[in-house]
């Protein structure tokens, strides 16, 4: 990966974030933690 290609990956993901908060009060990231735990709690199980 190039350092080109990884900081517009970076301002994407701080561009998305952002929005979230300012647009939408961070449910939408509220919401993928929230899955996120869920998830490593399954596979934790399988471990």
């Amino acid at each position: 990966m190039t350092n080109s290609i990884a900081l517009g990956l970076a301002v994407a993901v701080v561009g998305a974030l952002a929005a979230d908060v300012f647009l939408n009060d961070a449910r939408a990231s509220v919401f993928m933690g929230k899955e996120m735990l869920l998830l490593i709690e399954y596979l934790a199980f399988w471990r």
